[in-house]
């Protein structure tokens, strides 16, 4: 019964909408730009009933449509729906989001949606007037949150997000959100011209190209580029991944390969059925998502696997100051198609891309844009050059949206206090549930300098003994460790009338080696007097402002892992280290209160992850102590034992 009076309840305030929304005159008729339409095809009450109206979930269907009624050919079309009840997208059909996510999609704050596989709008001057060249339809279905009121049943506003055009408040009509969209004029008063036949190449954290390389009826090869423009960002062991939406599926590959092998989708489906005369046993991936991996440095030069440029690292890509020629990744692969797609022009890249890795950031990626195809040098050793034949760019940028542990933590120390300021407690995560032998939300210990040297697990009669010695509060439990496979401890190690300098030491605590590592350090107030970094090769950088990019000279930028002393069963394991003086001067910067915290980082990047920090610095006492410096004076004779 109150599903019924709910459904009642739904109609009667749907007539009430439509009666009481302003009726304007909707502007398709009369608009010679682009119309942008949306228009609510229903829905109803679902499940849970809620007596809070705002919390009651509903069902909508609606459709974007999309029409070029502008003389000029839109490109890449894509446009804003400002959605504003929390609504869910559960599915889409004729497009996709402009950024890739996972249905469902929260949108509740509005989101970007482009055609798929309609991209291109043509004007009714190179159609004759032809409707279906020049209109895209989206049909969207989703949930949305009751607010008591039934305008929730289109969204705030709606545009054309293409740059170059400009759109005026929506007009609305019944169920109907219509807005015209027409070409912006320059501040310099001429007209914004769209001549160009393809987008220009955007900027990005990561671009990713998609370049077909050559064409036939029922297949294509094509070359990815995965290329970090990050100054402080890295890819490890990346993972790549996408949609295909016109059941492709991957005959071969040079220079990468499927995370999975699996051709049971093809064999039992319609490519099995088209390609009758195929052996599918040599067929690498049929999977409507596959997920792609770099292969190791010894199939780099594998007849078969290998010999492309810039393939073959074990997925590893380093930005493109520390190393050029390691800031791109490349692999190529023959794609098969399916009808109605048998010729050699109809050719669409995969959607929905998504890129990640171990010791990276999480990325968020757009759609592929059509652009200007790739040029390459001529195969042949020509003075030439040799164009795609099609080109889509695919832009990705780090995301701070996802809450993560970190995978590196700092501890603090300084000549004038013979304490350090360990890692914090459960800086990058703790067990759920945590035994009772250690305690998760207490502050970590102040710890001997000493006690940096050996695993946490070996810190304890150390941590006791100073605290004793020092009469500090002990908890029971004591707290838990940092669970870092990676420390860095920032040493304040003098502090003069015309200068200062500091010590860093990386530990590697982990079971596997870093390579091509590096580090950098936001100092916000003492980088103007920044000097030289002795022993590692060490510069300032500009983006991030502020900071020292720090990495191991040629040859030598290996982050050795946790090894075993001469004698494993008596002494503690050892980790490896990498370790530097750096020098700065307080000529450019005679204000500075090193002891204070300006000589103290603020932001600490270990291979383009943000390490946790200290909540405080060491104190200044009264009284000094060279224990610190002695214990790490000591570290390279430890390192030798």
């Amino acid at each position: 019964m109150a599903m019924a009076n709910n459904t009642l309840f739904l109609f009667v305030f749907s007539l009430s909408l439509y009666n009481s929304l302003s009726q304007q005159p909707l502007p398709n008729a009369s608009c010679n730009g682009v119309v942008v339409t949306y228009t609510y095809d229903g829905g109803y009450i679902i499940p849970p009933t809620e007596t809070d109206p705002t919390n009651q979930a509903y069902r909508f269907e609606s459709t974007l449509a999309v029409r070029n009624n502008g003389r000029e050919t839109l490109k890449s079309w894509k446009s804003f729906v400002r959605f504003q009840y929390n609504e869910l997208l559960v599915s889409i059909t004729g497009g996709v989001l402009a950024v890739a996510t996972v249905m469902p999609a929260p949108v509740g704050n509005g989101t970007e949606l482009v055609g798929s596989p309609v991209t291109d709008l043509k004007s009714a001057i190179e159609t004759a007037g032809d409707v279906t060249q020049m209109e895209a339809y989206i049909k969207l279905v989703g949930t949305q949150f009751g607010n008591g009121n039934l305008s929730s049943v289109l969204p705030a506003n709606l545009s054309l997000s293409n740059e170059g055009y400009s759109c005026p408040v929506p007009s609305i009509q019944g169920n109907v959100m219509q807005v015209c969209c027409i070409v912006s004029e320059l501040t310099d008063g001429g007209a914004y011209r769209l001549e160009q036949n393809f987008e220009p190449l955007q900027n990005g954290d990561l671009t990713i190209m998609y370049d077909v390389l050559s064409s036939y009826d029922t297949n294509y090869w094509a070359q990815v580029t995965i290329s970090n423009h990050n100054p402080v960002g890295r890819l490890e062991n990346w993972k790549l991944s996408w949609d295909w939406t016109r059941e492709e599926f991957i005959y071969t590959m040079k220079g990468a390969y499927p995370h999975v092998l699996d051709t049971n989708d093809c064999i039992f489906g319609q490519q099995g059925q088209h390609y009758k005369e195929l052996d599918f046993s040599q067929v690498l991936s049929c999977e409507r998502r596959p997920t792609i991996t770099d292969l190791p440095p010894t199939r780099a030069n594998d007849s078969n696997l290998g010999r492309i440029p810039f393939c073959c690292r074990n997925g590893t890509i380093l930005p493109p100051g520390m190393d050029p020629s390691k800031a791109m990744s490349i692999f190529q692969m023959q794609v098969y198609k399916m009808p109605p797609d048998l010729n050699r022009t109809a050719l669409f890249p995969p959607q929905n891309w998504k890129i990640n890795g171990t010791w990276s950031s999480d990325f968020e990626c757009g759609v592929p844009v059509a652009v200007t195809p790739t040029q390459f040098p001529d195969p042949n050793g020509l003075p030439s050059e040799k164009s795609a034949v099609a080109s889509w760019q695919v832009v990705c940028n780090v995301t701070h949206f996802k809450e993560q542990k970190p995978k590196c933590c700092v501890s603090f120390s300084a000549f004038y206090n013979d304490s350090v300021v360990p890692c914090r407690t459960c800086a990058c995560g703790c067990n759920d549930n945590p035994s009772q032998t250690c305690n998760s939300n207490e502050p970590a210990l102040l710890l001997p300098s000493r006690a940096l040297l050996v695993p946490f697990e070996n810190r304890t009669s150390d941590a006791l003994d100073w605290a004793s010695t020092k009469r500090f509060t002990v908890p029971n439990p004591p707290p838990c460790g940092d669970n870092c496979g990676v420390s860095i401890n920032w040493h304040v190690l003098s502090d003069y009338r015309n200068g200062w300098t500091a010590r860093i030491t990386i530990f590697n605590w982990g079971e596997n080696e870093f390579v091509d590592w590096f580090a950098t350090v936001q100092l916000d107030k003492a980088m103007p007097g920044f000097e030289k970094v002795y022993s590692l090769n060490g510069s300032a950088i500009t983006d991030p402002n502020n900071t020292i990019f720090m990495q191991g000279f040629k040859d030598l930028n290996y982050l050795l892992a946790e090894t075993d002393r001469a004698n494993p069963r008596k002494d503690p394991r050892i980790p490896g280290t990498q370790q530097s003086v750096i020098s700065f001067t307080k000529k450019t910067t005679p204000l500075i209160k090193v002891a204070a915290g300006d000589g103290f980082p603020t932001k600490v990047l270990f291979n383009g992850e943000e390490c946790a920090l200290p909540s405080i610095i060491p104190s200044r006492t009264s009284r000094k102590t060279i224990t610190a410096n002695v214990i790490f004076g000591l570290l390279p004779v430890l390192l030798l034992l």
